[in-house]
């Protein structure tokens, strides 16, 4: 197996896990559908500047898990005083036949090489139920964050 970064030609591959995630974590295939476009929108011009990068996990020439990343800005905050930005984890996905294997830690200990490398002192995620435990042991706690979607006026 070998970790590369991953570059613009794993866009339909990043599309694929990022559905792939969210369908194994329960959500709707009409949400995931309704998400597709949009979200391939989204990434391209991130991919293309280098503001959306990751890296992918390739076994006998077939690419079995990802992870992806971003620095984002942040105001500083008593996690991190003296730093205005964070890093992003998301859609963090390894192949079903692959799990259980280390690959996701490995590839979280390349998005904390690359964190230390940026000079970024605190990273987030929202876990689903299946990466929490993995999470947990690399040392990730839960943070106060809640959510709230939004209604239409």
């Amino acid at each position: 197996m070998i970790i590369r970064p991953i570059t613009r030609e794993d866009r339909d591959l990043i599309c694929h896990h990022r559905e792939s995630m969210f369908r194994d974590s329960g959500r709707s295939e009409d949400v995931i559908a309704l998400m597709g476009a949009p979200f391939r929108a989204w990434l391209e011009p991130r991919l293309a500047d280098g503001r959306y990068f990751g890296w992918v996990a390739d076994h006998d020439g077939r690419s079995i898990a990802g992870l992806g990343m971003m620095e984002i800005d942040w105001p500083p905050h008593p996690a991190h005083p003296l730093m205005d930005r964070r890093g992003y984890i998301l859609n963090v996905y390894v192949e079903a036949d692959f799990r259980g294997q280390g690959i996701a830690k490995k590839l979280m200990a390349e998005a904390t090489r690359e964190a230390q490398h940026r000079g970024l002192q605190f990273m987030i995620l929202h876990a689903t139920a299946q990466g929490r435990p993995l999470y947990e042991a690399l040392g990730w706690e839960d943070t106060a964050e809640m959510a709230l979607a939004v209604p239409d006026a």
